[in-house]
């Protein structure tokens, strides 16, 4: 593809710039802050790819081929030919391609083709498919992309949160195929199974789109749904097969075979042909400290950059979606890139705006509209939209931030390239350890494999719920141990103990009067808490419990859609926090305490007077204060709250140090408190270098003399009840993932630490005390006793990277 290199809006340039020529234009381009040359740190290319075609199979219906011809889908690519093929033979499958690789057609074709044929059956209604997706919107759009096709006999319908009442049962009891997410099958389906009972009997096809965000607790948790849906589904006689469409993820059969609980065949011979892309990797420049404060330089913000960014991209006529990693940022990203385009031409502010997860349906539907059409030009987004909706053929994509996983990356950067064309994709480094070690080591990016996804469908704190939930649906029997696991007669006596289940002679059943599904959050973060504006009850949009204390504490500052509110109120009972329109010109940052207690230790690894290992551990954790920030990072002040304790059960990894160890290499009594709270904080920012978690599923504790293990402790932890699997990778890969945490603090180039190496945006502590230089010597001490490291993977990423500077890497914190 060739970019504009300026055009009026939503309309192709006549001259046109290759996608590095852009980027270095962009590079040597000057603002307020000075020359952006020395940003660009890396250019990678990543190469075409050419096509491998395949016939339609013989079996697909005449009418769904006749559909697709006209619509001018002439041929398939290999790797929709064998998915489909094998899923219409009855095996469970799994397509794992790249971005606009065509996933959905390779199980459309045997989805619709029975369908369409069960629908001439004397029922009407001899076959019947449920389609799960991870969010509505992606639901809503392949409804679309169904009814456009106008095949006689399918019967499409969404059924979900947003679906009226009149509606469900015409759903019921005519649609045969459903368009769901996994919460609607939790809450409606599977306890309502009764009502469905046509629709399960005649249940041929299970298609479970976007897996490979089934991962951690989220992942386990769909994993025991899909085996409650198995097991409600062999009542009413019915097995379906199994479709599950992914993108690239290492080994994408496990993981499938793990979700579902049976054997699937992976397809990832991606057959799709793929214009070049551009990659570049960007750093962003150095701000003055304040010497009348005495505050030492710092790294401009990833968001502010990239605003800047996406501004001077829109202008020039380049559709661009900016990814930001939290609401918060999309929304900043939004506002800043409208000021700068207002000052350069006012008539472009229109052409930006935000997308995230938290909007109600109508807000989504009008931006996704607008981007399709073109009358948007520039959209800041989370992966809302990397996962709500099938948008690609974008000029540009840019990234605030590593987004977590080598697959998010590239499902991301993916959304750019329009058919046949170039593209390009920017990483903008955040201030933290792990971007910044990313832009300065290219390899760690495009020569490494994609991550594998980590479930554990054996977690007791997720398997025990499950199972009352079970119960409640069908009694429970011995045999039900196929479906979940050795675990489940312990489990379930405790659920008797405890009076949620009551055993008979039967089995087990549901024991009280309530909905055993409501006890169960999928999410793997408890409820929802509405945020509600005081003056009409408007709900603006919603937020975790598990962060709502820090969110939404009263106080708080809350951007939604560019506008600023302030929490008057966060009731808990009521689980709605209230608030007033107003920018009070500051933002806000709770200030928390923590410790921990370890409850067992279930795998360790001696290293001479060292020791690592990973368990068991009750994390508490207590909201305490928050902070009030102006925007140039100046603190008005600290006020005091009044929130419960919260404890956490899970697991995580740590390591002791003998403190004459540390003695001996320079670090004395009075410094063991900075150095091991600076490691701590970077370590738990490059966790994600050898974990499929992102630094905010992730927290740490650091003490001086623990009472567990009366020695100086560094402890990482999941951020999820009953673990998630980070911290278990972090114990097995603890070599590399140490190593890269040493080498990220030292390359950074302040004197005392910052925001790049050691410094943590969410710290309780208010990121005090830290010892940068003591926390090199800590990890030094430790990597030495731990022996040599493992070198790091190799992958098959493919292109041609060339360094554009040699600047040294810089970092941040948690």
């Amino acid at each position: 593809m060739s970019l504009p290199s300026s055009a009026p809006l939503g309309r192709p340039a006549t001259s046109a710039r290759t996608p590095e020529s852009l980027l270095r234009g962009l590079a040597r381009g000057r603002d307020s802050r000075g020359a952006r040359a020395e940003r660009l740190t890396h250019i990678h290319r990543v190469p075409a790819r050419e096509a491998s075609p395949a016939p339609f199979p013989d079996w697909v219906t005449p009418t769904l081929y006749g559909a697709l011809t006209q619509s001018g889908v002439g041929e398939l690519w290999s790797h929709q030919r064998e998915a489909a093929d094998a899923a219409h033979a009855g095996e469970h499958v799994v397509l794992s391609t790249g971005t606009a690789s065509g996933k959905s057609l390779g199980y459309l074709l045997p989805v619709a083709s029975d369908l369409v044929d069960g629908a001439m059956a004397p029922t009407g209604r001899a076959a019947t498919a449920l389609y799960l997706s991870p969010t509505k919107a992606l639901a809503h759009d392949q409804l679309t992309r169904l009814e456009a096709l106008a095949l006689p006999g399918l019967r499409p319908a969404t059924y979900d949160g947003d679906t009226p009442t009149q509606e469900r049962r015409w759903i019921r009891d005519h649609a045969n195929y459903v368009l769901t997410n996994p919460d609607l099958v939790h809450h409606s389906l599977l306890p309502a199974h009764e009502r469905w009972a046509p629709f399960l009997r005649a249940l041929r096809y299970v298609v479970i789109d976007e897996c490979h965000v089934y991962r951690g607790v989220f992942g386990t948790h769909l994993a025991l749904l899909l085996r409650r849906l198995r097991r409600v589904a062999a009542r009413y006689r019915s097995y379906p097969t199994f479709v599950l469409a992914s993108a690239t993820v290492a080994d994408p059969g496990a993981h499938a075979t793990r979700l579902v609980g049976m054997p699937v065949r992976p397809v990832t011979q991606d057959g799709s042909p793929r214009a070049a892309m551009t990659f570049g990797l960007w750093e962003p420049g150095m701000i003055a400290g304040n010497g009348a404060d005495g505050s030492p330089p710092r790294r401009r913000s990833a968001v502010a950059e990239t605003a800047d960014l996406l501004a001077d991209l829109v202008a020039q006529g380049v559709q661009t979606v900016a990814f930001a990693r939290s609401r918060t940022g999309v929304e900043v990203v939004a506002a800043a890139a409208r000021t700068h385009l207002r000052e350069v031409d006012p008539t472009l502010e229109g052409a930006v705006a935000a997308y995230r997860g938290g909007y109600l349906p109508e807000d989504r539907r009008e931006l996704e509209q607008a981007l399709r059409s073109g009358e948007l030009m520039g959209l800041a987004a989370t992966n809302a939209l990397e996962l709500g909706i099938d948008v690609h053929g974008l000029d540009a994509v840019l990234l605030a931030g590593w987004p977590g996983t080598l697959a998010s990356l590239w499902q991301q950067a993916g959304r750019a390239g329009r058919a046949g064309e170039e593209s390009l994709a920017v990483l903008v480094a955040a201030d933290d350890p792990l971007d910044t070690y990313l832009v300065h080591h290219p390899e760690a990016i495009f020569d490494a494999p994609v991550e594998a996804a980590v479930l554990d469908p054996e977690n007791p704190h997720v398997l025990g719920p499950h199972l009352a939930a079970a119960a409640a649906e069908l009694h429970i029997t011995q045999e039900d141990e196929a479906y979940f696991g050795p675990q489940m007669v312990p489990l379930l006596d405790a659920l008797v103990a405890r009076g949620i289940l009551r055993w008979r002679p039967r089995g087990w059943f549901w024991a009280r009067a309530d909905r055993a599904s409501d006890h169960v959050s999928l999410r793997g973060s408890g409820e929802t808490v509405r945020i509600v504006e005081q003056r009409t009850g408007r709900v603006l949009g919603t937020v975790d419990d598990s962060r709502a204390h820090a969110a939404v504490h009263t106080g708080a500052v809350h951007v939604h859609r560019g506008d600023a509110y302030v929490v008057t109120e966060l009731d808990l009972e009521d689980a709605s926090a209230l608030v007033v329109a107003g920018d009070p010109g500051w933002s806000t940052q709770a200030r928390s305490v923590s410790a921990f207690n370890i409850v067992r230790v279930e795998r360790s690894q001696e290293w001479g007077r060292l020791s690592c290992c990973f368990g068991a551990v009750q994390v508490h954790t207590q909201v305490t204060s928050f902070l009030r920030r102006l925007p140039t990072g100046e603190v008005l002040g600290e006020h005091l709250l009044d929130l419960p304790l919260r404890t956490l059960s899970t697991k995580a990894v740590w390591w002791t140090i003998p403190p004459e160890v540390l003695e001996t290499a320079g670090i004395g009594e009075p410094d063991i408190p900075g150095a091991a709270h600076a490691a701590e904080h970077a370590a738990i920012g490059m966790l994600p270098l050898v974990a499929t978690s992102d630094r905010w599923d992730i927290g740490g504790v650091s003490t001086a003399l623990h009472p567990d293990t009366g020695l100086p402790t560094i402890l990482i932890y999941d951020g999820h009840p009953g673990g998630a699997g980070f911290a278990e990778r972090g114990y097995e890969a603890v070599r590399t993932w140490l190593t890269g945490t040493r080498d990220a603090i030292r390359a950074c180039r302040c004197a005392t630490g910052c925001p790049s190496c050691v410094q943590s945006p969410k710290c309780g502590n208010g990121n005090e005390p830290l010892d940068k230089a003591a926390a090199v010597v800590l990890l030094d001490v430790t990597l030495a006793a731990a022996g040599p490291g493992c070198a790091p993977g190799s992958g098959a990423g493919g292109g041609v990277s060339r360094p554009v500077t040699a600047a040294a890497p810089r970092r941040r914190g948690q």
